[in-house]
């Protein structure tokens, strides 16, 4: 691309087909909202968030926090009086950048970087003042018709109820998606006169002035029509979301990934995995997961946001959350690694083990049965059944600390806040509740005793 690309990026509508109290470009699609699909493919085009601006409408406070981390500009449409006039909104921000001005839809998001690409490259090879997106539908009711003359440049957009019948049979349709040459785009649009019957200003006219001028608008013809998916309704959003989800599962199995039964897998857009990994049906691997090579995600697992290294077994229904298994960790089946635990290298997590800002060092093991919440965990630890340490008094939570090369014996009760020095042991059915030496055996119950013929005894005397 020789010129420079600006991009207004139009998202300032209501969504009342949505039926929701949030503004439609803030629904999810493929683990992020809508509108920010759009603007990434708009940094990949213009190499950066310099030049793009998004109009915003309906929760602007909303859709800014949502996109605030990319460094994008913003205008605000206050009145809802057309595409044109939404446009119009960038101009004193676009205007001095020159060179080339794309228009993008916030509602829009499955267009991807290469069709935008083949977008602004056409416009400069064309020579064209303006390059529109167009798809041939086989029900175009409802559409703008693209109007062409015998040259196959667009002369004029047609909407659907100021068409004449043989305009009605056109399968062409208008998608909204432009290229402008910046110098002829802005005094045009300033120049547009409202519908009289809206009061709006429409974009689409800007092709008629275009024309009058002797300026030539051609199309782009795009044979993948579901590239242009407007969200509207929540029926649009759960295709879009499928969509997305086919592509990333598409490129990870490309990539080196096994995927068994694709279909059943979600994976969000930001997820990374390595090569040679599988994963099993039914899981969801969710946020800015990073997976490694050569590991196992069992049927119905759930990983949130965490990092898993190479050879990390995850066994079938377990969550991972805000997590970060280090080489070999194995865990599972349905454990619960709730939030902000680390595990060292070659730990083990078993069944029905949860775990909450917990550190385990490598090796370390609680095989099943067991909670370790606010804990450091030395390496070679071994975590009895039935353990649990007791983080919180009702006020505040406290910390729990094992040496390494400890062994809580099953059913302990580790009442925090307490130390248990390394290489010692807590024997099975205590509760601890002061600091264990290193190199300490700790008993916290109370003596057994026998008491013969007790029972006998007492069914005598229900009697």
């Amino acid at each position: 691309m020789s010129q420079s690309v600006s991009i207004a990026i139009l998202a300032a509508g209501l969504g009342t087909r949505m039926k929701s109290r949030k503004a439609k470009v803030l629904h999810e699609a493929g683990g992020m909202p809508v509108v920010e699909h759009v603007v990434r493919a708009a940094k990949a085009i213009s190499g950066g968030a310099a030049g793009i601006v998004t109009v915003v409408g309906h929760q602007a406070d909303r859709v800014r926090t949502a996109l605030a981390g990319h460094g994008i500009g913003f205008a605000e449409q206050t009145e809802q009086r057309g595409t044109g006039h939404a446009l119009l909104m960038c101009r004193e921000q676009l205007e001095p950048h020159g060179g080339l001005v794309m228009v993008l839809y916030g509602d829009t998001p499955l267009l991807t970087v290469a069709t935008l690409r083949r977008l602004v490259d056409l416009q400069g090879s064309s020579g064209a003042a303006a390059v529109v997106i167009t798809t041939e539908l086989a029900d175009p009711h409802g559409y703008g018709r693209i109007v062409r003359n015998v040259a196959g440049d667009v002369v004029a957009i047609v909407e659907q109820k100021a068409a004449t019948p043989e305009q009605e049979a056109i399968r062409e349709i208008n998608s909204g998606i432009y290229c402008f040459r910046a110098d002829l785009l802005w005094p045009l649009l300033g120049g547009l006169a409202p519908n009289p019957a809206s009061g709006e200003i429409y974009l689409t006219d800007i092709v008629e002035a275009l024309h009058a001028r002797g300026e030539r608008a051609v199309p782009m013809l795009l044979s993948d029509e579901s590239e242009l998916l407007g969200i509207n309704t929540k029926v649009e959003l759960a295709v879009a979301d499928r969509i997305f989800r086919e592509r990333k599962n598409r490129q990870l199995m490309l990539d080196g990934v096994t995927i068994m039964k694709p279909e059943t897998v979600t994976i969000d857009m930001d997820v990374e995995i390595g090569p040679d990994t599988v994963v099993e049906p039914f899981s969801f691997i969710q946020g800015k997961t990073r997976i490694g090579a050569e590991c196992r995600i069992g049927a119905g697992a759930i990983i949130r946001d965490s990092t898993l290294e190479d050879g990390v077994i995850v066994e079938a229904y377990t969550f991972v959350g805000t997590s970060h298994l280090e080489t070999g960790v194995s865990a599972g089946p349905f454990a619960r690694l709730r939030m902000a635990n680390h595990v060292g290298a070659g730990a083990h997590i078993g069944n029905f083990v949860e775990l909450k800002k917990t550190r385990m060092g490598a090796g370390a093991k609680a095989g099943h049965l067991a909670y370790l919440g606010d804990s450091t965990i030395g390496a070679d630890v071994t975590i009895g059944a039935g353990t649990i340490t007791c983080n919180y008094d009702g006020r505040k939570k406290h910390e729990t600390h094992i040496g390494k090369g400890s062994f809580v014996g099953s059913n302990s009760t580790l009442v925090a806040p307490i130390k248990i020095g390394a290489e010692s042991y807590i024997a099975a059915g205590s509760t601890i509740t002061h600091e264990v030496p290193v190199d300490s055996l700790a008993l916290g119950r109370a003596r057994q005793e026998n008491k013969a013929g007790w029972p006998s005894r007492r069914r005598a005397a229900a009697k």
